[in-house]
């Protein structure tokens, strides 16, 4: 009879334990997908900061939609004469005008368009010019295919 009552308490006591839930967090898959991650972004990482030759002028991206006010509008040609709208100026000139500029609204947008044959030193010193004056908000314009 010992031996039944036993039986008893072993076969009810194993029923209750399966059904209880599991109190605790299974973090196996949590690991797994941070491993993975970490392997991405591993190999990733040197790949962003290398140097590839790319057209700089072709854009496949849309329009800037946020208009606050008129943009300041800077354009150079390939010959390396600057035009602000469509006024033809120097440099020295540039810089004069820039400033007076950025003096009325440090806000406004610039937007730089520069030949796609032009020495990069030259529409640097463009930007450089654009940027001493106080503009923060400046962008190059390309063509849209």
């Amino acid at each position: 009879m010992g031996a039944k009552l036993q039986g008893r308490v072993k076969s009810s006591h194993g029923s209750r334990g399966s059904h209880r839930p599991m109190a605790e967090i299974n973090v196996t898959p949590f690991v797994d997908v941070m491993l993975v991650l970490l392997i991405i972004f591993m190999v990733a990482a040197p790949l962003m900061t290398s140097g590839v030759a790319v057209d700089l002028p072709d854009d496949s991206a849309g329009a800037l939609t946020h208009q606050d006010s008129a943009p300041v509008e800077i354009s150079v040609e390939n010959s390396g004469v600057v035009y602000i709208g469509d006024t033809e100026v120097t440099l020295d000139r540039l810089q004069e005008l820039v400033a007076a500029i950025a003096a009325k609204d440090v806000e406004r947008r610039v937007y730089i368009r520069a030949d796609q044959g032009l020495a990069y030193g030259t529409v640097m010193s463009v930007m450089a010019t654009v940027n001493q004056a106080g503009f923060t908000k400046v962008a190059l314009i390309t063509d849209s295919e």
